[in-house]
């Protein structure tokens, strides 16, 4: 489980050295025991209720027992210290004193209101319990108080009601059943119209269900209902929807829960009274202005629960709206007014946009809680920006409050939140956005129909080389197989469209062009839409909402970028992916990855050529074919990021990857490169590897064929003398050798690629600055790196490949279990979506400290797909690595992630 984060335990002491444990903190009246930044002991709701409390604020006094009574009481068999009752006492007589009521006396009784508030927010874990106190004697002195007998009843019937659930554990349906069956008999629609005698004859048909249910009575002793209610929110910690709350939000289960414990104030006491829920900002837009609804004579989950339909708080919310109903603003201003002072207050205070709920009792406005509020990312990155150009917080803590990942929804279309959603599959939701489209499943089918003004999805089984043109074009991705940094994956977020992988309950068959999940059987043609931030695939096409770049998001970037220490480069190989990185922010290319280059028309039946070739004349003659396309590719890139450093990998699959496998596709092949269809199928054959992750591939490509690298390599320097000539901007190339695990591997390639450089330098007559470095991507680089580095000039961490290596996983395969171990606990975390620390994070310590030994100028990044991840990122920075790179779309996402991990990294120093 997770581990406490808020700096303080749940051990309660009084301040004394092995003095008496302190369970019990009163607030109210101005001043209070606790304070906001003890939220560990107090919970979250706690803390605050003490805080504004201490600022002088209108909340009903109360007290909380802290969070040391719910371990205690759950470690010990649901028993309670014999210390806690006097305390209890103590404090009940002090909101005797306070509100000038006691609890348990007929003559002016207190009632009380029960909350569990964990030190987390954990919305859901237990509802209130409100009216604690009233039973069949203290109903009829509240109806006599109030000269208000409908209000009396129907508080007592809700106290029974809630009590009836979350104590005694009757289902809740049971007694709306018979709220219904009476409103029934009385044609009558909302609870509101029942009246007090319909109430009296509810709560007896209440009492008789407890007693049928438990064969006991509801309890009338009001310090029974206490001590039952106190119970029942300490055991609400280990609820079902609790426990899977605190796994999903990675919640601490030793944390435990507060109970908090407060004078009712009644917002259903007429039509002078009523209740809210307001947030200080719009959570929608992050626009600067109150928003909220209230109801009138109501009680706080009336407004939550949705019984009835709730009115605008603010004027100009219910003009904008065109509601016909008074705003609270209009119909209770001196309340309102209040209420919105006070708001300023808070945010100022708090620095925060805040959610607050609130009661108004007879004109008397009470504060009931305050929680820092949910938002959407596009209203979070307003609120931080506008918050910081206010002044309430600094451009730094802004930089803090947006979470990288969120930066996703802001740059991908997102399917429109009101729209009906009928999911048929789920997958991995391997790139953001979302996308719809109509179904084909061949490349030639997705060039066809995008040819004819129509938008695709491709589906396969697993995407490969082959499929990239049908890629291109398509809207979104989904494929039966494949992780997380799958071909489909990687080649998607490059893209920036979205793709669903690894939906293993996809049936696609070819031959009949049908994808089928179960009964459900789409055709070619059929409108499908993807979202790739869920991972769900969904029948027809979803209404969706355009990404739109804000100011806000420009200023953001530009503390960004004054912040982080790390240089934020990009994977590309197209000028398009280039632009888009450069748009985004990107410094430069980090991962040029050559062979996709090889992959467009006109240039895969040469590359074709080369591979089956028998000797090396033909394979030269193959590569003189290609080597002016390679070089003008190598041009526009250098012109693209004029100024900027290009990494580029020399070839790194293996060749049988560029070949066909389909005895159809086999024939077509053949007839296209001029040779027979056996001599083909005989080289293919002969490429065949049982392992190609292990094989025949990298620099070992580049040993056993030195010319492909004498032909990349002249490509190369030929482009970046032309680029560099045409934009008068210096060119920085540095070639990278992949897959070496010997110094002895790159020496060999490297004597190639400098032997080239001095023929290009020579015939042209002019010098080139370039280095030469390699990518870390198996263990034993990474154990080498010292004597690596003394003839690498950088390194670049190969991560999702020195995964595989390092875990003997294949990052292809894993997500069919992968899921199982998260499951289990086995491991926290998908290791191809973010980096393992301990194994891969070692090796990749030891690269750097044994690289920089050797070389203390070696330069280091990182350009796996870890590179866009912010666990990553904040690893990076903390290991001292000189830059990461990921695909364009996530550029901006890296570099925020950057900003963050350098802002820690001095907080940790």
């Amino acid at each position: 489980m997770g581990q406490s984060t808020n700096g303080a335990t749940n051990g309660a002491t009084n301040g004394a050295t092995n003095g008496p444990t302190k369970w019990v903190y009163s607030y109210g009246g101005g001043q209070a025991d606790g304070r906001a930044d003890m939220r560990a002991l107090l919970g979250s709701k706690g803390a605050h209720l003490a805080e504004m409390s201490n600022l002088g604020l209108p909340v009903p006094p109360g007290f909380t027992i802290t969070t040391a009574l719910c371990t205690h009481y759950l470690a010990t068999d649901h028993s309670y210290p014999d210390d806690l009752g006097p305390q209890i006492e103590e404090a009940l007589e002090r909101l005797a004193q306070l509100s000038g009521r006691r609890f348990g006396c007929i003559k002016q009784p207190l009632f009380l209101s029960i909350r569990a508030g964990a030190p987390e927010t954990m919305p859901g874990m237990m509802e209130a319990i409100l009216n604690l106190g009233l039973n069949d004697e203290t109903v009829e002195v509240l109806a006599k108080e109030t000269d208000n007998a409908r209000f009396a009843y129907d508080s007592y019937r809700r106290f029974i009601q809630m009590y009836g659930d979350m104590v005694l554990g009757i289902d809740q349906n049971e007694f709306e059943d018979i709220v219904e069956e009476v409103k029934d008999e009385r044609a009558l629609f909302y609870d509101t119209e029942l009246s007090a005698d319909d109430w009296k004859g509810i709560i007896e048909r209440y009492k008789a269900l407890i007693l049928q249910e438990l064969d006991e009575p509801f309890p009338q002793d009001v310090r029974a209902q206490l001590w039952g209610a106190i119970g029942a929110a300490c055991s609400s910690w280990m609820s079902a929807r609790a426990i899977t709350y605190r796994r999903v939000h990675d919640i601490a289960e030793d944390w435990g829960t507060a109970v908090n414990i407060q004078a009712m104030v009644f917002g259903n006491l007429g039509e002078s009274s009523a209740t809210a829920v307001a947030h200080t900002r719009d959570p929608d837009t992050g626009e600067k202005r109150l928003t909220g609804k209230y109801l009138l004579n109501a009680q706080g989950e009336d407004v939550l629960e949705g019984n009835r339909t709730p009115y605008e708080l603010t004027l100009d919310a219910r003009l904008a709206n065109g509601s016909p109903e008074p705003s609270m603003e209009e119909l209770m201003p001196e309340p309102f007014a209040r209420f919105r002072a006070i708001c300023d207050q808070l945010e100022h205070h708090y620095r925060d946009m805040l959610e607050l709920e609130f009661t108004i009792e007879g004109g008397q406005l009470w504060i009931l809680q305050k929680r820092t509020a949910k938002r959407t990312s596009k209203a979070a990155l307003r609120i931080a920006v506008d918050m910081a150009l206010e002044g309430l917080i600094s451009k730094e803590e802004a930089v803090m409050r947006v979470d990288p990942r969120s930066l996703d929804e802001l740059l991908h279309p997102t399917l429109s939140e009101s729209a009906e959603r009928i999911v048929i599959a789920k997958g991995l939701a391997a790139s953001p956005g979302a996308a719809s489209g109509h179904l084909v499943f061949e490349t030639k089918d997705a060039e066809l129909f995008t040819s004819n003004g129509k938008r695709v999805i491709l589906a396969r089984t697993e995407t490969s080389p082959e499929d990239v043109h049908g890629m291109h074009v398509a809207q979104g991705i989904v494929t039966a197989r494949g992780g997380m940094t799958s071909h489909a994956a990687v080649v998607a977020r490059g893209m920036g469209i979205p793709c669903v992988s690894g939906a293993g309950m996809i049936r696609i068959n070819y031959q009949d062009e049908t994808l089928t999940v179960g009964a459900e059987v789409m055709h070619k043609g059929d409108l499908i839409t993807l979202d790739g931030r869920s991972g769900e695939v969904l029948k027809g096409e979803v209404p969706m909402e355009k990404p739109e770049l804000t100011d806000e998001f420009a200023t953001l970037m530009e503390w960004v970028d004054g912040i982080r220490r790390l240089k934020v480069r990009c994977n590309a190989e197209t000028v398009q992916d280039a632009k888009a990185a450069r748009d985004f922010g990107a410094e430069g290319i980090g991962l040029c990855r050559t062979e996709h280059m090889f992959l467009q028309e006109g240039r895969i039946s040469v590359m074709r050529e080369m591979i089956i070739a028998t000797d090396a004349h033909d394979r030269e003659r193959a590569l003189n074919k290609l080597l002016p396309m390679q070089r003008a590719d190598f041009a526009a890139l250098f012109e693209t990021m004029a100024g900027f450093p290009i990494t580029v990998r020399l070839l790194d699959p293996p060749l049988h990857e560029f070949l066909p496998s389909e005895p159809g596709d086999i024939a077509k092949v053949a007839r296209a490169v001029g040779v027979a269809e056996d001599v083909l199928a005989s080289r293919i054959h002969a490429l065949h590897e049982f392992n190609p992750m292990l094989g025949h591939r990298g620099c070992r490509l580049a040993i056993s064929y030195p010319e492909m690298v004498e032909m990349q390599t002249r490509a190369l320097f030929e482009a970046a003398l032309e680029a560099a000539e045409k934009t008068g901007n210096p060119v920085q190339p540095e070639i990278m050798v992949p897959l070496v695990s010997i110094k002895e591997e790159l020496e060999f390639v490297k004597a190639r690629i400098d032997a080239t450089a001095k023929k290009v330098m020579k015939k042209s007559g002019k010098e080139l600055s370039y280095k030469i470095g390699t990518m870390i991507e198996l263990p034993r680089a990474a154990l080498q790196a010292r004597k690596i580095a003394e003839s690498a000039e950088f390194f670049s961490f190969g991560t999702n490949d020195l995964t595989q290596t390092t875990y003997g996983i294949s990052r292809d395969d894993a997500a069919r279990y992968i899921s199982d171990y998260l499951r289990a606990g086995v491991v926290e975390q998908d290791p191809f979506i973010s980096i393992d620390v301990d194994g891969v994070g070692e090796l990749m310590e030891i690269a750097v400290e044994r690289g920089r030994f050797a070389r203390p100028d070696l330069t280091i990044g990182i350009c796996g797909e870890h590179g866009g991840e912010p666990a990553s990122i904040d690893f990076c920075e903390k290991i001292g690595l000189d830059y990461v790179s990921c695909s364009p779309f996530r550029v901006p996402i890296a570099r925020l992630a950057a900003a963050q991990a350098t802002l820690r990294r001095h907080q940790r120093t």
